[in-house]
Order: C-alpha cells, then sequence, then structure tokens
C-alpha cells in the first residue's frame, strides 16, 4: 500500500511539479512580449522562452553587434550571419531546433513529393533545450546558453587568422538587457559574450584592452515568416541581380518535368508594390527606408544620406513615387534590429572594405532587411590622395576641393553599396559607357585645368546611372493582374541590351582566364589604350616636354 500512494506522488510531482513551479514563478520575472514572449530571471540571470506551436518554420539570423575592429581578422561591428529557416520540435521533455534543409526542395502540391525529398537529405539540430514547464498551454525553455554560444564562429576565425585557440567563457557571458526586445513579427536577444585563449598574434593585441579576454557582442534575431504574397524574381544572369547564394546556384527541385533542369534560382530584392498597379506612376504600399547610423559626423552623414538617396531616381523610373526614402536612425532604434534597413559607419584600426549584405528569406530571396557596412577610413584616405595631388600649397589657403572630392567619392560608395543591399551586383563594364551605373568600381577623373593644375570636381559623378535604372524597371516593376510577368520582364531585358547597355558581372572581371575586356576594375574610357595615350599626352603636356619629328622625348626613369 505504501508503495503504491509512493509512486502516486511521484507521479503528481513528475507531471505536475514543473509546470506548476514555473507558473508561479514566470509571474514574477520581466516579460518581453512579441513574436516569441521572452522571460528575464534575475535572480539567476536566465532569459526564458515561450514557444507556443512546434514544427512551425520561422527566420533565425545570427549578427555580430559589437566587433573586435581590425580589418585583418575581419570581425566588424553590425556585421551579418546567414540566416536560417528552423522550427522546434519537441520529444519529451527535449525541445530541439532544427534547421530546414532549403537547398532540396519539391515544388509540388503532393505532400508525399514534398515528404520524400525532405527525408533524403539531411536536416542539421542547431540546440538542444529542455523543458521547464508548461505555461497557458506553452513550453518554457531556457535558452540562455543558446544565446551566448559562438554563434559568429569568433573562434574559428581567430585560429585562422593565427591569433590562437579561443573560447566561450560562460562565467564572463550573459544577456544585454539594453538590446533585448520583442515586436509583434520579430524578438531580438543581444549577448555578451567573452572568448578567452592564450593570444600568439600581432594583431589582436592592437585593437583589445586585454588579448587575452575578447569580450564582443552577438546578436540574434527571431522573425515570423513573411507571407506567400511575394513574388520570387526569377534569376536571369543578365539582369545585374545577385542570385540566392554566392554562386547564384540556387536550389534544387525535385518536382521539376523529366527533361527540365533541377536547379531553380531567384535573384535577391526587396518587396515593393504600387498601390495602384494600373497606373504610370503610383505610391508604393510600404515605400523601402534605410536608415543613416547617427553615429556618422557632419559633413559625412549628410553625404551618405544623399548618396543613398539616388537611388529614388531609379525607382521613379520605375513608376514610382517616393518609394525609396533615406532617414536618420532613430534616436532610440537597434542597428540590428531586422525592422530597419541600415547604412551603418563603422570603425577599424586600418582602412578597409566597405560591403553591402542582406537577411533575406531563403525560399524566396526576399530581402527582409539591408545592411551596409561602411568603413570610415576610407573618407579619410579619398581626402589623402587629393592632398597628395594638390600639395603643395600654403596651410593658409588648404584647397576645399580636397573635402569636396572626398565626400563625392563617400556619396557615390554610399549608392554602390545601398546598391548591393537592394540584390544589385557589380557592373565593370559601367566605366566604359559614362560611368552608365554607380554599381562600376570608379576610378577618380582627374583632368587638366587651361593653367596646368588638376582638377578634381569632376572626380566622382553625382546621380545613378542608365544602367541603375533598367535594373530597377526590371526587377521592381509591378505589374497589372493577368499579365505575364516573366515575359514582360524578357521584353525589359531585351530592351535594354538593344540599347547597347552593356553588363559585366564579377565572374568576368576577376576570374583568371575569363577576363571580359570591358571588365576592367578601376578604370575610365571605353578604350583602355585610347586612356592610355590621353594620360600619357595630358602629362606629357603638363611637364612641358619637346617633341621632335612627331615622337616625344621622355624624361628619365622615375620622373612620373
Amino acid at each position: 500500500m505504501r508503495r503504491v500512494i509512493l509512486l502516486a506522488a511521484l507521479a503528481v510531482i513528475a507531471c505536475e511539479g514543473p509546470d506548476t513551479s514555473i507558473s508561479k514563478d514566470i509571474r514574477s520575472y520581466e516579460e518581453f512580449e512579441g513574436f516569441f514572449d521572452m522571460y528575464w530571471d534575475e535572480s539567476l540571470g536566465r532569459l526564458l522562452l515561450k514557444i507556443e506551436e512546434f514544427e512551425k518554420p520561422f527566420l533565425y539570423q545570427s549578427s555580430l553587434a559589437r566587433g573586435v575592429g581590425s580589418n585583418d581578422i575581419g570581425l566588424d561591428r553590425g556585421q551579418l550571419g546567414s540566416t536560417k529557416v528552423v522550427e522546434f520540435h519537441r520529444s519529451g521533455p527535449k525541445v530541439l531546433l532544427i534547421e530546414k534543409n532549403l537547398r532540396f526542395r519539391a515544388s509540388s502540391d503532393s505532400l508525399d513529393e514534398k515528404r520524400a525529398v525532405e527525408e533524403s537529405f539531411a536536416r542539421s539540430v542547431i540546440w538542444g533545450f529542455e523543458s521547464l514547464g508548461n505555461v497557458d498551454g506553452a513550453t518554457i525553455i531556457d535558452a540562455s546558453d543558446f544565446f551566448i554560444r559562438d554563434a559568429h564562429g569568433i573562434s574559428a576565425r581567430l585560429k585562422a587568422a593565427g591569433e590562437g585557440e579561443y573560447i566561450v567563457d560562460a562565467s564572463r557571458s550573459t544577456i544585454y538587457l539594453q538590446r533585448t526586445k520583442a515586436f509583434s513579427d520579430n524578438s531580438e536577444i543581444e549577448a555578451i559574450v567573452t572568448y578567452t585563449g592564450k593570444p600568439i598574434g600581432e594583431i589582436l593585441q592592437t585593437v583589445v584592452a586585454d588579448s587575452a579576454t575578447v569580450t564582443v557582442h552577438l546578436h540574434h534575431s527571431l522573425i515570423r515568416l513573411p507571407d506567400h504574397k511575394y513574388e520570387p524574381l526569377r534569376y536571369d544572369p543578365r539582369a545585374g541581380f545577385g542570385g540566392l547564394s554566392y554562386e547564384n546556384e540556387g536550389f534544387f527541385d525535385y518536382a521539376t518535368p523529366i527533361g527540365n533542369t533541377l536547379s531553380v534560382a531567384y535573384g535577391r530584392r526587396h518587396r515593393l508594390e504600387k498601390k495602384d498597379p494600373t497606373v504610370q506612376v503610383s505610391e508604393a504600399v510600404e515605400p523601402i527606408v534605410y536608415y543613416v547610423d547617427r553615429g556618422a559626423p557632419e559633413p559625412i552623414r549628410s553625404a551618405l544620406m544623399e548618396g543613398a538617396y539616388w537611388w529614388n531616381e531609379a525607382f521613379e523610373a520605375a513608376g514610382y513615387q517616393d518609394a525609396f526614402r533615406v532617414e536618420l536612425m532613430p534616436e532610440d532604434a537597434d542597428p540590428m534590429d531586422v525592422r530597419y534597413n541600415v547604412i551603418q559607419w563603422v570603425h577599424r584600426s586600418t582602412r578597409g572594405w566597405s560591403y553591402g549584405g542582406s537577411v533575406l528569406d531563403p525560399r524566396t530571396g526576399e530581402i527582409i532587411k539591408g545592411h551596409v557596412t561602411l568603413g570610415s577610413l576610407r573618407v579619410r584616405q579619398d581626402y589623402l590622395i587629393a592632398e597628395g595631388l594638390l600639395a603643395p600649397y600654403d596651410k593658409e589657403t588648404v584647397p576645399d576641393a580636397m573635402l569636396k572630392m572626398a565626400l563625392a567619392r563617400i556619396r557615390q560608395l554610399s549608392a554602390h553599396e545601398v546598391g548591393h543591399t537592394l540584390g544589385f551586383e557589380h557592373n565593370m563594364a559601367a566605366s566604359t559607357q559614362d560611368r552608365a551605373s554607380v554599381m562600376d568600381y570608379p576610378f577618380p577623373l582627374i583632368k587638366f585645368s587651361n593653367d596646368g593644375s588638376l582638377d578634381l570636381s569632376d572626380a566622382y559623378d553625382i546621380g545613378i546611372g542608365e544602367w541603375d535604372k533598367r535594373m530597377v524597371i526590371y526587377g521592381y516593376q509591378d505589374f497589372p493582374d493577368g499579365v505575364d510577368i516573366n515575359l514582360e520582364r524578357d521584353k525589359i531585358l531585351a530592351e535594354t541590351i538593344a540599347s547597347g547597355l552593356k553588363y559585366v558581372a564579377d565572374s568576368d572581371s576577376r576570374a583568371v582566364g575569363t577576363v571580359h575586356p570591358d571588365g576592367n576594375l578601376w578604370d575610365n574610357g571605353a578604350d583602355a589604350i585610347e586612356e592610355l595615350e590621353q594620360e600619357r599626352s595630358e602629362k606629357v603636356e603638363l611637364l612641358g616636354l619637346q617633341s621632335s619629328k612627331g615622337k616625344l622625348d621622355w624624361p628619365t626613369k622615375g620622373a612620373f
């Protein structure tokens, strides 16, 4: 009899104890109500997550909110990780976070066909949790360890850079509540994560207070999946849009008819719709808005905003009114919040590349968030280049042309990197067609004035190019119902090609053995030989060289 009573008591404790305990305790925790409700347990330093539905996919994005500051190591402030489609699964007390394998799919109405593909290729379990009990029919888990793990692969990056072996020190890591918030369609979590190790390299010690202890901030975004109203953009290698992956390979669709290729690729772009697609010019249902980092000082801040806003001209050409905007970041906004497209001002100890990344839906290529990283030392480098061209000068008469040239470059750079976050690839042939695109690498166009002095006024172009307009028309045009969208886009592309505009992507500009003659980087003019002759003749004129019998008498080596 005693044994039966004991077993019954244990059963009650097993079934009701955890639920009852967490239900009572959770009422005293700080609550973050949103897409995923979260609870902060101050006494134990835990962040709890409330899971109301299992096997329901959502987007998971990790990123580096506060970086290391070294261009050589490459761990920048605001650097994005990959975007994953994940879902929670529960079995008994165990809760798994599983990443779906979207590289292999079946675009079929048959659930059996879809299941056959899903079961043929492996998924990945990102993390395992233990249920703490139920509250209002939902499962509560402690997600603290998940959020303070090495989600950005920093240990591997430091090792690859020759800086030593570093691991996460949980005793010196915690949730950063100031940047942990929840909204209706996304929950944002940030963590202070400390890595400890024995430094052996020469770079880390130049940017970290104590190179044996590296503390950064890792950010996590849990995002509701976009609805199914978005129409994926068919990838076309001639159109200037980037694909789902770096190689633009897309995914393999095993539901395609026999005889058709398995590979399917979508282009990357934001969702944009006209309020009235039947009229030539219409406002957007929801405009694309980019926000500039408040940390960028003037006059750089205004230059960043002006350059980015050039894209509105291209959207106007596509029939939109005020569909692309640029604003200053709200004071209380988090740049890692997926609700904001941002142009972030990033500092490093040495100058490095600027770049544009995106948080996108891996299923469709829809851009959820554009994120531009602009290195702050670039504008200073351009100023030094201008100074080297114009020196010497009196201290009392510092040429304003130096600052003007540096700001002109930062405007162009802002437009260029925003272009990447709108989905556009490089076009290295634009420089051969009178600066037809901001997506080329611009070489400063320096001229000589009549008095022989250097003229920097046209070093960098102003505004968007003709190729840029055609890209926006192709990818962002909103067509009325009943129109064959793919056929209409083919017509737009045919018109672009017929106009004579050229497009040479990175794959035909940088690869050894496949370089297109119009795909030179950092050049000007339609003919490289003519440009070289032009530069030579201008130098000759400047130096006052004499010619005899039609031939130039060149100075000794090193004079240039």
